[in-house]
């Protein structure tokens, strides 16, 4: 079957879907949003078939933020979502780079798409929609959301609180909400008020859940752990850093990581779904870790999850070799359809915890 068609995608829908990958939408020259449902780079991992009606509110922002539905056979068509997967760092496309990057005034770094490649999450919008569609199936009278973000990171960071001072970041482990090369006050005004839309409008979905509704938070990190200063020279930092004779020196990082305990040790993940999680990826030989990469810190909007939706909120960190065939860490990663569908059936199987069948 074609794989357009398993998504609800018609050949004339997916061509406009081609157009705008190549064309992203202006933030300066595209305020209005956009209420229709878009298909993102690399969603056509082969699973199966699943309704993907047009969104709840919210809709897709051009250059903002994508937004699909998956809709169980049994649910209501009116019905507000069961779960939300949020991927804050979905832009992963070269396209995503260079349309936002025309746009600022700032002077950048040299080659500063190698490290937007190496920083963003790549894999993990691929993995939320299998997930939200082997959810439904298994579960057809529910429904999921998953919201993409296509502002890039490397700019400004919308899993981060931008008020935050930099040592907080620092003192989490964490790389800066708006990062040190935007240097004009126009560019900090456009970056601002495109995170103000994509902030709101996940606040909306979130509001928008169900009275069992839970957020899940996805994400991708790059194998190790490279220590380096997120400053002007990034670039040659981070080249250095993955020379062949360098790379396996830095620390292997956990193939999953729950990031779900404060720095203080306060535990926020859902101890359920996280032992549903061991279990699914035990019996692929996936340890799951709790917190090691970094916490659950106060200054990213993960945090506001947890806090706002004790139980019903989930961040989770896949690591990006586990997704990407192969992992390359300079250029747009190729996405192995197998490797998502691998990870987005027990994935999904744990997040249902949160909604156990009805006793007879």
């Amino acid at each position: 079957m074609d794989r357009r068609r398993r998504f609800g995608l018609t050949a004339g829908g997916q061509r406009r879907a081609d157009r705008e990958r190549a064309h992203p939408g202006s933030l300066r020259a595209r305020r209005g949003d956009c209420h229709r449902t878009r298909s993102a780079p690399g969603y056509g991992t082969p699973v199966p078939t699943a309704t993907l009606p047009s969104p709840i509110p919210p809709s897709s922002i051009p250059g903002i933020l994508d937004v699909t539905i998956a809709r169980g056979a049994r649910a209501r068509p009116d019905a507000p979502p069961d779960l939300v997967i949020e991927v804050p760092h979905g832009a992963t496309a070269t396209a995503d780079f260079t349309a936002l990057a025309a746009q600022l005034t700032s002077p950048l770094p040299d080659r500063l798409v190698e490290f937007f490649h190496v920083n963003t999450d790549a894999g993990a919008p691929e993995l939320a929609l299998a997930t939200a569609t082997h959810l439904v199936l298994d579960q057809p009278a529910r429904t999921a959301a998953v919201l993409r973000c296509r502002i890039p990171r490397t700019f400004i960071d919308c899993n981060r609180r931008i008020d935050a001072p930099a040592a907080a970041f620092e003192a989490g482990k964490l790389t800066p909400g708006l990062m040190p090369w935007i240097a004009t006050a126009e560019d900090r005004a456009l970056l601002r008020a495109a995170y103000d839309r994509y902030t709101a409008a996940v606040q909306r979905a979130i509001a928008a859940l169900g009275g069992e509704g839970a957020v899940v938070q996805l994400h991708s990190y790059a194998p190790r752990t490279v220590d380096v200063e997120v400053d002007l020279q990034i670039v040659d930092s981070l080249r250095r850093a993955y020379q062949p004779d360098r790379e396996p020196s830095w620390p292997l990082r956990p193939e999953v990581d729950v990031i779900g305990t404060a720095i203080d040790g306060t535990r926020h993940a859902p101890a359920g779904v996280v032992e549903a999680l061991r279990g699914e990826l035990a019996a692929l030989g996936i340890a799951v870790a709790d917190s090691a990469t970094y916490p659950l810190h106060p200054g990213t909007l993960a945090w506001d999850h947890a806090i706002a939706r004790p139980g019903r909120a989930l961040c989770v960190e896949i690591r990006r070799d586990l997704l990407a065939d192969p992992f390359a860490p300079f250029v747009e990663m190729r996405i192995g359809a197998a490797k998502v569908a691998r990870l987005a059936a027990p994935l999904s199987r744990a997040l249902a915890r949160w909604w156990p069948p009805a006793t007879p």
